[in-house]
């Protein structure tokens, strides 16, 4: 992926073939899609769930999920775009039970040296602080676009809020946290 969350060129094309390949029966390739998004879908599932164990089944889940549906994916779309839908439909699925959600953002920096270390725990509890004080709506939204990259389109697709909303919910976090961060100078 680069810098502006868009997949190099061909790859759409390259994992729509994959698929193909794997529904004309080379089962095996579907390992190259785990290995490609295993990550992120387990970065997803710590974010709703919070321990290393729920998320590895919800990653588990997720791809088994994905691999019983594969026939549905129509490459009209990125892979990830359809592979997250499924995730975050899961997800929810699980969390309206438990009724929780948690950003990247709350997760811990790994830092570097003693004085690195201090402004940069500093800084990410100012994030994580903010970042929780905003509505689960808006967490989602930042999370996808600023932590896994997706853009207000497949967001859309990934969470069933409409582009616009899309936009708007990102565009009012950032607003908040702003206002939250910047009340800690004066």
């Amino acid at each position: 992926m680069n810098g502006d969350g868009h997949d190099a060129p061909g790859l759409l094309e390259e994992e729509a073939l994959l698929v193909e390949q794997i529904l004309s029966g080379e089962k095996d390739l579907f390992r190259l899609l785990i290995k490609r998004y295993q990550q992120k879908v387990h970065a997803m599932g710590l974010s709703f769930f919070h321990n290393q164990e729920d998320a590895a089944d919800f990653t588990q889940d997720v791809f088994i999920r994905s691999y019983r549906s594969l026939a549905s994916f129509r490459g009209h779309s990125r892979f990830s775009t359809w592979l997250f839908r499924i995730a975050y439909n899961l997800a929810l699925n699980n969390i309206n039970r438990r009724r929780e959600y948690h950003s990247l953002a709350e997760e811990p920096l790994i830092e570097e040296g003693p004085e690195q270390q201090a402004l940069k725990a500093a800084a990410a509890q100012a994030v994580r602080s903010a970042v929780e004080e905003l509505p689960e709506k808006y967490r989602i939204c930042v999370d996808l676009y600023f932590f896994y990259g997706f853009s207000l389109r497949e967001i859309e697709k990934i969470t069933g809020f409409p582009e616009n909303t899309v936009k708007s919910h990102v565009f009012r976090a950032k607003k908040l946290l702003k206002e939250k961060l910047g009340d800690d100078d004066s």
